[in-house]
Order: C-alpha cells, then structure tokens, then sequence
C-alpha cells in the first residue's frame, strides 16, 4: 500500500471509528432530554440541557491541556481512553441516578476535549494542502453516518408511543453502550505515519537529544504544546475564526438537542412526535453526509476557495430559522412531560418540521467542513494546539445555549443564532481572504485547496 493510500485508510478508519461512538453519544444526547421527562417522576432529578452544559463547560476548560494530554500520550491512546468514557456516559442511561448523571457529566467533558484535540491531529498529519479539503469533507460525512443509524432505531421501536418505558430506555442504551465500545476499539487499529510528530514537538533539527519516552521530554512536549494553544489563541486569525466557530457551537446546541425536544412536544403532531424526534435525526444526517461528501468529492475542483461553501451555509440556516419560528410553538423547548398544545404562526406541520431538520445538517456540514479544512491549511505545523481552540471555543459556546436552552423561548434562541451566525460568515471571509492570498504568494494552485 503507498504512503498516499495509508493515510486515506487512516482518515476512513478514523471517519468509522468517530461514526460509531457518535452513533451512540449523538442518538444519547438526541432522546435524552425526552428520557429524562419520563423518569421525572421518579428519583432521578436530573436535566438533560444541564447535563449538556456541564459537559460543553468542561469540555471547552480541558481545551486549554488537551494539546499537553496529546503530545504525552499520543494520539491514538488518547482516542481510545475518550472512547471509554464516552462509552460509560451511555450506560448511565441504563440504570440513571443523578450523582452518576452529573459525574460521568464531568467526565465526558474532559474526554471530549482530548478526543477531538486527537482527531484534528490525527487529520492534519495525514493530509497535506491537497488533500486536506477531500479528507476533512470524508471524515465529515462518515462521522455524521451516526446520526442515520441510531435515530433510523428510535424512529422505529418508539412509533406511535407517548411514553418511554423503562424497558424501551433499557433496550436503547444497552445497545448504544456496545456501539460506543466498538468504535473505540477501532481506534487500534489506525496505522501511525512514520512523519507524524506529535503535538508541541518541535522539528528535527531542534529535537532534544536523548530518550523521547523520558518524564522530562515528554514534560517539555507537554509544556511547549500549552504555549503554542496560548500564542495562537492571540493570533488575529483565530480570533476572526473564532466568531464562526461559536456560531457552530450555538447551532449544534440548537440541532443536537434543543429541536429534538421541540418536535417531541408538539401534541399536534397526533401521538407520533416521539418517533418524530428519531425521523428528525436521521433527516440531519442526510443533511450532513450530503454535504459532507459533496464537499470533500468537489475540493479539488472548488475554483473559488470555501467561501461559497460557507454562504451556502448560513442561507440554508436562515430559511430553516425561518420555517422552525413560523412552524414551532414558541414553548416548545421547555414544555412540560405533558407537551404543549400552542401554534405558532402556522399549524404544526410534520413535513416542515422534517425538511428543516434536513437544512439543520446540510448548514452545519458546510461550515464545519470549511472550519476544519481552513485550520488543517494555515496549522498544519499545530494542528493539535489550533483544533484544541477551536473546540474550545465551540463548546463553551455550546454549554451556554444548553444552560439558556432551559429558560428561552423558541424566538429568543433563534434570534441569537442568527446575529451570531451573520457576524460568524463575515469572519471567516476575511480569513479565507488572507488564506487565498497566502497561497498565491506561494504560487501553488488555489483550487487544489
């Protein structure tokens, strides 16, 4: 096998590897709020918007060592360790207790922030400023798999239910634990390249002599890697990149659990919103691999860099905020176990309802893809450090919508998402700008891009 086709291998691994476990935390994070209402009667008091903010609040704290994690440990390790406890969230699910709840809660977090901080080192050193474009939108399109597969499940065993037995709950969580497992398994099985250098370490010529596994080394990596997140944090183009990035955490809030919840308490929908909620997961990721595979095929071939990409990106995002404010009931999102009865401006409409779900994935693949494609190019000699911040950034943002989530009616959350999203395009523009103009300079061939 050439060099060329070990590292496609590896982002197709990686891609199936991610694919599983997020099968699980996505369909997890995807039904838990609607779980957790069934089992309020009970002892368990925990939230499921709470939950989820406890996790993006931790996850965007552990950015600032995650780089430092990395270059001690590795990548792949990394990867398997955040594996396992991904897998042990889900299983709280099976046997819920609120302790256990919030606790695995904090630990996810923590695991989240390394697990990706590993992923985008694991993309750039397999990838180069060729090929960087087809592998982010590959990994893209096989990681948001995960949100047909599990939610195809819950579309099915949960039609026509009002309420979620503690045999439905048990059945789906077991079953969502063991494709956790599977996934990280997988990790192993990723070829490590003979260039790779890890997180902070510096090049060949200014290695330090002596044993690279030694506690001081690999305390120097750790040390050099923290640097390199904090100088970069300052640099103008993270800073201008780090408006769309936010974006991308508010929206995958909104996605992720936020419409799920919505479409789950629309008593209009006539006794099939909870299967609803598994059919609206499976139309965002339609969504996402469409647009994750149809921009990763046409890089090599995108004569006018990722800034269409990007446009194409908030437009679908308006007219889906759009359809959601005119189809949604305004307390949708923190309607009571009972539902809600309200209209909007329209009736209920199950087929909007859906066709947004579908814009909701296509929006975000299209800035995602173009956010990791964007940080491989201008950070391939960082790649840990810069996709650390862009992580961070994204989650903190995301712990926030989840905590206002609780309190804000349907208009409020829509509106912030698209003040944010209008400054967010018009950032990464200028950055792209620069980034075209940088490669000119190099004289290398934009469209390779």
């Amino acid at each position: 096998m050439s060099p060329e086709s070990k590292k496609l291998f590896n982002i197709i691994l990686l891609g199936v590897s991610f694919m599983f476990i997020f099968t699980a935390f996505q369909t997890c994070g995807n039904i838990a709020q609607t779980v957790i209402t069934n089992l309020n009667n009970t002892d368990f008091h925990g939230s499921g918007y709470t939950s989820m903010s406890v996790i993006y609040g931790v996850f965007s704290a552990s950015n600032l060592i995650s780089p430092s994690v990395v270059a001690i440990v590795g990548p792949q390790l990394s990867m398997v360790v955040s594996g396992i406890f991904y897998s042990l969230y889900i299983a709280v699910f099976i046997q819920p207790a609120t302790w256990a709840f919030y606790t695995a809660s904090v630990f996810i977090g923590i695991a989240a922030a390394v697990l990706w901080t590993a992923q985008g080192n694991c993309l750039t050193v397999n990838s180069d400023e060729n090929t960087i474009g087809r592998n982010s939108g590959v990994f893209w399109a096989l990681l948001q798999s995960s949100l047909f597969f599990g939610n195809l499940y819950i579309y099915f065993a949960w039609q026509g239910k009002t309420r979620i037995s503690e045999s439905d709950r048990r059945t789906v969580f077991i079953a969502l634990t063991v494709i956790s497992l599977v996934g990280t398994v997988l990790f192993f099985l990723i070829r490590r390249q003979e260039d790779t250098k890890a997180p902070g370490e510096e090049d060949s010529a200014n290695e330090v002599l002596g044993d690279s596994s030694s506690a001081k080394n690999n305390m120097m990596r750790a040390v050099a890697a923290f640097k390199k997140s904090i100088k970069l944090s300052f640099t103008k183009e993270i800073l201008l990149l780090s408006v769309t990035t936010a974006y991308t955490g508010l929206e995958l809030t909104f996605f992720s659990g936020v419409y799920g919840t919505c479409i789950g308490a629309v008593n209009s929908f006539g006794g099939e919103e909870k299967s609803l909620i598994g059919l609206s997961g499976i139309f965002i990721g339609v969504g996402e691999i469409l647009g994750g595979g149809i921009f990763g095929l046409l890089s090599k071939t995108n004569r006018f860099g990722r800034n269409p990409v990007v446009m194409l990106g908030i437009v679908v995002h308006f007219i889906a905020f759009y359809l959601i404010f005119f189809n949604m009931p305004n307390d949708a999102p923190i309607a009571p176990m009972e539902g809600t009865d309200d209209v909007a401006y329209m009736i209920p409409s199950k087929e909007v309802a859906i066709f947004c779900s579908f814009l909701l994935g296509l929006g975000d693949s299209c800035f995602n893809t173009q956010l990791l494609s964007i940080l491989g190019f201008l950070y391939s000699e960082d790649s840990a450090p810069a996709f650390a911040i862009f992580k961070f950034v994204q989650s903190i943002c995301a712990a926030v919508a989840y905590f206002y989530s609780n309190y804000f009616l349907l208009q409020w959350q829509l509106l912030i998402m698209v003040v944010v999203g209008f400054f967010g395009t018009i950032t990464f523009f200028t950055v792209e700008w620069k980034a075209a103009a940088a490669l000119a300079a190099r004289s290398s061939d934009y469209s390779s891009i």
